[in-house]
């Protein structure tokens, strides 16, 4: 229910809004990567401005995604770490227990 209603009253408008601005902003733009020639560049790109704007949203989520990842490796070292130790302890509980059951009860 709630995700049917984040779809619809959160992410249509974000659609209208991106496509408005893709038409609004569909004039090719050049990306030139020859600063010594810029009146004839040896490598350009001509795109529109939105595709220019939606790569660079896209190249900004994943650069923000691998920065979080990074900065979140010892919380899943050490997640890894604590699996390992319970994994551990219960092989220890589970062979006491075995060897509980095999032994006579002295009384």
């Amino acid at each position: 229910m709630l995700r049917r209603f984040v779809r619809l009253f959160v992410g249509l408008p974000v659609v209208a809004v991106l496509a408005a601005i893709g038409v609004a902003n569909g004039h090719l733009v050049r990306l030139s990567l020859d600063p010594f020639r810029p009146d004839d560049p040896a490598l350009s790109l001509e795109l529109p401005l939105f595709a220019w704007l939606l790569g660079a949203l896209i190249v900004g989520v994943f650069a923000g995604g691998m920065a979080m990842w990074l900065t979140q490796s010892r919380w899943r070292r050490g997640a890894r770490r604590s699996e390992a130790e319970t994994q551990r302890w219960k092989r220890e509980a589970d062979r006491l227990g075995r060897e509980g059951q095999r032994a006579p009860v002295v009384r």
